[in-house]
């Protein structure tokens, strides 16, 4: 089965390397697209063992919302794909859902697949309390106000159609760089008609290297979810 993978990473030359065998046990056609953001390019040297793995630094860190965006326009300008996935790189999603997922995915004919942390069967491994706590209410502040019947708005771990794919790098963006682009993605997908749908997901928290998501994104990500809401009128409208 023909998998395209999307890998933004910060510092994750600890995980990388244990993610692609992973990934690698489920296919022999893979693509796959690493956008990294670190200071240095170490995970250049780690990733130059595997085959179709296509490596773009950026010079600053730009957040993680806008290097699945950069992604997406590298895949869809030098690859013929269907679809798109889109994972961490710091081993919180599981590799073996994925052949899974995308024949959910392609049997359902979806636009949006995203792998939910919050359904009845989902679960989510070694969090902190406080951690889960902030997830929890952030996903119902955000369902509450953009009204889209989907449970998890900022998991990762989402599968797109080519044509969603091509409608996400023409109109997102624009309301900040981080994990909001997330919930932006799916806001712009779902008032535009096209077909989503969410799938129970096991999310392990990392146990190498630091996260990424700091106070300052959180902010960052309140100020945007106030742009989001006024998409959604503006789409809805």
């Amino acid at each position: 089965m023909e998998l395209n993978i999307i890998i933004p990473t910060f510092n994750e030359k600890n995980n990388i390397g244990v993610l692609l065998e992973k990934i690698y046990t489920l296919s022999s056609d893979i693509k796959i697209i690493i956008v990294d953001d670190s200071p240095n390019q170490d995970i250049k040297e780690i990733i130059s063992q595997y085959k179709n793995v296509h490596y773009i630094h950026r010079d600053k860190k730009g957040g993680r919302g806008s290097a699945v965006i950069a992604g997406m326009n590298y895949a869809l300008e030098n690859f013929s794909c269907r679809y798109l996935i889109e994972m961490d790189a710091d081993l919180s999603h599981e590799p073996n859902e994925i052949i899974s997922n995308l024949n959910f995915f392609l049997n359902e004919d979806m636009d949006l697949l995203i792998s939910s942390r919050y359904l009845k069967k989902s679960k989510i491994i070694n969090w902190p309390p406080q951690r889960k706590l902030l997830s929890f209410l952030a996903n119902n502040l955000a369902r509450s106000i953009l009204k889209v019947p989907i449970s998890d708005y900022t998991n990762g771990f989402r599968i797109y159609s080519n044509k969603a794919a091509k409608h996400v790098t023409a109109n997102c963006g624009e309301v900040g760089d981080g994990f909001i682009i997330l919930s932006e993605i799916l806001v712009q997908l779902y008032y535009n008609n096209f077909k989503v749908k969410e799938v129970e997901s096991t999310f392990v928290n990392r146990t190498r290297g630091e996260s990424s998501v700091t106070f300052k994104e959180i902010f960052k990500s309140l100020t945007g979810l106030y742009k989001i809401y006024k998409l959604k009128n503006k789409l809805n409208s």
